[in-house]
């Protein structure tokens, strides 16, 4: 099949070959887009970004040397008018809004590719925004719920890390009855019955990473 000249033009950042080679064999039969570039990692991909001006980059979040989320914001702040698609097996409400707020346009689930993905390339190069039902659930069942504190994370981090109170409580500088105070709260706004589950709801969700 002939590609047309005006053809819409991706960018691949994904430290999966795998994953970029089946991207390059779903875009191939396509007459209207074709993949002008790839990279392995966040860092790989804004200097590649800015070698090929890609209409249409895709994203994936974890990556090793730079993430996802940092990539596409260094490439939003010199190209606003980057098109950016995150591509992803993460399904957490927080790394939605983190990308987003990075300037991500769509965010696609890595096992919808086939079933989502040319289309989303298509309504982001036409300048809109596109959310699959399965990301938006993800969103709506978080919406209004309080965000923990960025000290909370911390607290979070470290008790998914196996220390105690008091451990927290030496290494943050802070007293054990402020590290008990914390994790209350956390329970309290993960809706947690206790310290592991706290941990479970915030890996899951895109809070913390093991």
């Amino acid at each position: 099949m002939s590609i047309d000249s005006s053809a819409i033009r991706i960018l691949t950042v994904d430290d999966h070959p795998l994953i970029r080679v089946g991207i390059a064999t779903l875009v191939a039969p396509e007459s209207d887009m074709k993949v002008v570039g790839e990279a392995s990692n966040g860092r790989e991909g804004i200097a590649k970004f800015r070698e090929c001006l890609p209409d249409v980059t895709l994203m994936d979040l974890q990556m090793p040397d730079m993430n996802g989320i940092d990539a596409v914001t260094a490439i939003r702040d010199d190209f606003p008018e980057a098109r950016i698609i995150v591509l992803t097996t993460y399904t957490g409400d927080v790394q939605i809004f983190r990308a987003i707020k990075a300037g991500a346009q769509a965010y696609v689930i890595k096992n919808l590719v086939h079933k989502e993905l040319l289309q989303t390339i298509r309504t982001v190069y036409a300048g809109r925004k596109t959310m699959s039902p399965e990301v938006a659930a993800q969103v709506a069942a978080y919406a209004g719920v309080e965000a923990l504190t960025s000290r909370e994370i911390d607290v979070l981090r470290m008790i998914a890390a196996g220390s105690a109170n008091k451990e927290i409580g030496a290494q943050l500088s802070i007293s054990e009855e402020t590290v008990k105070s914390r994790v209350k709260n956390i329970l309290l706004k993960l809706g947690a019955n206790d310290r592991t589950h706290a941990v479970t709801i915030a890996v899951k969700r895109g809070i913390i990473e093991l």
